[in-house]
């Protein structure tokens, strides 16, 4: 059976960003499970100015070159796990550019969200969500949240991530929905697009 072609998007692309840690974290335990082919989308590699292009990417494809790097690499996953900090109670302006410069790439495909820092990051995945629904995401339920003292206590080395047993439980919890989502949807794309070309 084809593999699940799943795209870990960092959100942030500061300097000394925290970012790293939960997605090496995420990586590592994706690996376990074999039906998952996943792939780090790092926005550092996609240096996007502000959106300023004529026209939404629903209607027409981006002029700026590393936009449309981006969305050629997001049209390539079948799935979405965005690992995100939380900037003001919503999420990191990066990410929030990043979205608007692609459309129908992400279309009626599932996204899943690990989150760090205050209340991990709840707030900006409940924005982020809503974001999903307006590009046709399947914005799923389970979600890994590393609360302020898991962030504080990774972050300067006392601890690893895989040590704390409640977001290896959230991880697995997540990652089995998201293996759900991701098969649903991608047969449906491809029933959607066998449909097409019969009526072409």
């Amino acid at each position: 059976m084809q593999q699940l072609r799943i795209g870990i998007i960092i959100s942030t692309t500061r300097q000394g960003r925290y970012a790293d840690k939960p997605t090496r974290w995420l990586l590592s335990h994706l690996g376990m499970f074999p039906e998952i082919s996943a792939e780090i989308v790092d926005l550092r590699d996609f240096p996007m100015p502000f959106f300023e292009e004529e026209t939404s990417p629903a209607h027409a494809p981006p002029h700026c070159v590393h936009a449309r790097a981006w969305a050629a690499k997001v049209a390539e996953m079948d799935g979405f796990i965005f690992v995100t900090a939380e900037y003001n109670r919503s999420i990191p302006g990066v990410l929030k550019n990043a979205l608007d410069y692609a459309y129908h790439e992400f279309n009626h495909k599932p996204a899943a969200y690990l989150g760090y820092g205050g209340v991990g990051a709840a707030r900006a995945i409940e924005q982020l969500r809503l974001i999903c629904v307006e590009l046709q995401l399947a914005p799923l339920r389970n979600a890994v949240h590393v609360g302020m003292e898991q962030y504080l206590a990774t972050a300067n080395g006392d601890r690893q991530l895989g040590e704390i047993d409640f977001l290896n439980v959230s991880a697995t919890s997540m990652i089995q929905e998201l293996i759900w989502w991701t098969r649903a949807l991608r047969a449906a794309r491809v029933g959607a697009d066998a449909h097409r070309e019969l009526l072409a």
